[in-house]
């Protein structure tokens, strides 16, 4: 192959992989945005990072992903996302319960009644 055909083949490949990457950040966004849309409906509540401090704390957290804390014998589940919404929804039993009940919904199949 000649050096422009390498270079074509180059610039190309680099196009390529920058779509996948910015469609897989896109998917990424959407799927977070429908699981925060989903914590809100299940009555968790949320809270802004809206400080340099706080944003910092909330990057320590387990990311995107719902992680249960006891404190004072009272469980708290704690969803944080420092990309997205740079938010925490934080919720408890009651409302971890609905979230669930929600998914089961979602992914049941209609009944032909």
């Amino acid at each position: 192959m000649n050096t422009m055909t390498l270079r074509l083949l180059k610039g190309v490949s680099i196009a390529l992989v920058s779509i996948l990457l910015t469609a897989c950040a896109a998917m990424k966004a959407e799927e977070a945005t429908s699981k925060e849309q989903l914590l809100a409906a299940a009555g968790f509540k949320m809270q802004l990072a809206d400080t340099p401090e706080k944003l910092a704390h909330l990057k320590t957290l387990t990311q995107q992903k719902i992680v249960v804390h006891e404190k004072d014998g009272i469980n708290y589940y704690v969803y944080a996302d420092a990309t997205t919404c740079q938010c925490v929804y934080i919720g408890q039993d009651a409302n971890y319960q609905n979230c669930n009940n929600y998914k089961l919904r979602k992914t049941s199949p209609k009944s032909n009644k």
